[in-house]
């Protein structure tokens, strides 16, 4: 399972144009708060006899915000969906192309909190070019959108969803805000730790996620120290391969609660999901046996090759560091002690829980929440 298309390689996105003009000729392109890094291809688009009409993405999407973008762009009746930007302008271009064909409520096709549906119509065509290596939606078939009065964060999901062409040009990524370079870096790390320990890990992902894992972590450690188009280059493929492998595998623990806190705090997924990642690591290795145990001591030799540690240090040695690069605890994202144990149970019901290596019980998850909430590190 993958997008029909991929280009990946500095320089790739000077071709967007001509590919997305080919799907037709009204675009609708979905952009982040700034028109910065979307301005190139608007121009290029433009140039190319396109009609377009924009529309920003400043924060992570919610139900509200695609309703009211799915009102705003029905009149424009577009052929082609294109998102540049970070992973929330990805799920919002690509549940705009799947919800504005449909003929039915948003609410049937919600995971969750809806009736979770397939879709009655194809999506429009979508196009990705991702600006930040994080969360891999460019290869997903997936968009997360947020429910703030149910305090959660679901899927729209439908196997038509899959961009239609993905360009990942490293390029677009350059000089990304340290804070989101590092968030959004972690993220893409645990997006191929995830899915290399999980219980569907397969040849396939297992090509994509092995390399990967010691190549984001070296690689995240550069970018923190200065600007490297090299390291960028490796952090935009390893946000692919986390995307491909997710895909076609599954995610574990960190997800699971990272898509519950998303939902009661307003910190950012990458953001969750590194202050998760460590202690995430440490309490599947504490309860794992046979080939998750060893996938486990795996991923800890690869942390402890990147971050010159012992293997046994490796879960704790990743914490300290993102803490000593910036990255605030949970605590410090806005969850309270008090909603530990809400959240611990409302994540054991997370889709992304199924394929966690082992089974953790809820006191098992609220002990991990308080190590990823600890000042320590």
């Amino acid at each position: 399972m993958a997008p029909a298309r991929i280009l990946f390689g500095r320089g790739e996105a000077a071709k967007a144009a001509g590919l997305i003009a080919g799907f037709g000729e009204r675009v609708l392109v979905v952009h982040g708060a700034s028109l910065l890094r979307a301005e190139g291809l608007i121009l290029d688009l433009t140039a190319s006899g396109c009609e377009l009409q924009l529309y920003p993405c400043a924060s992570e999407p919610t139900v509200a915000m695609l309703e009211e973008a799915i009102y705003y762009c029905r009149g424009f009746e577009p052929q082609v969906v294109v998102a540049i930007g970070g992973g929330a302008v990805l799920d919002l271009g690509k549940a705009l192309a799947a919800m504005l064909p449909a003929s039915t409520p948003l609410l049937d096709h919600l995971e969750v909190v809806g009736r979770g549906r397939a879709l009655p119509h194809a999506p429009l065509p979508f196009v990705a070019l991702p600006t930040t290596s994080g969360t891999g939606a460019e290869a997903t078939k997936n968009a997360v959108l947020g429910v703030p009065d149910q305090g959660r964060k679901v899927s729209l999901r439908d196997g038509r969803m899959l961009a239609r062409l993905a360009i990942i040009d490293p390029a677009l990524t350059d000089h990304c805000p340290r804070g989101v370079t590092l968030a959004s870096g972690l993220d893409a790390i645990t997006q191929v730790i995830e899915p290399f320990v999980c219980t569907r890990a397969n040849a396939f992902t297992d090509a994509l996620t092995r390399p990967a894992i010691g190549m984001g972590l070296r690689a995240l450690r550069r970018l923190m120290q200065s600007e490297d188009a090299v390291a960028r280059d490796q952090m935009a493929w390893v946000s692919l391969c986390g995307g491909l492998a997710l895909a076609n595998a599954g995610l574990g623990v960190v997800h699971g609660l990272a898509g519950v806190i998303g939902g009661v705090t307003t910190a950012a997924h990458g953001a969750i999901c590194g202050a998760l990642l460590g202690p995430a690591i440490a309490a599947n290795r504490a309860k794992a046996s046979g080939q998750a145990s060893e996938r486990l001591a795996e991923v800890c030799a690869l942390i402890a090759a990147a971050f010159d540690c012992s293997a046994q240090a490796a879960p704790e040695t990743l914490t300290r560091w993102s803490r000593s690069v910036g990255l605030p605890n949970l605590a410090e994202q806005g969850l309270r002690p008090d909603q530990h144990a809400s959240v611990a149970a409302a994540a054991l019901a997370a889709s992304s829980m199924k394929a966690n290596p082992v089974a953790l019980s809820p006191s098992d998850l609220v002990a991990l929440l308080q190590a990823a909430s600890s000042r320590r590190g």
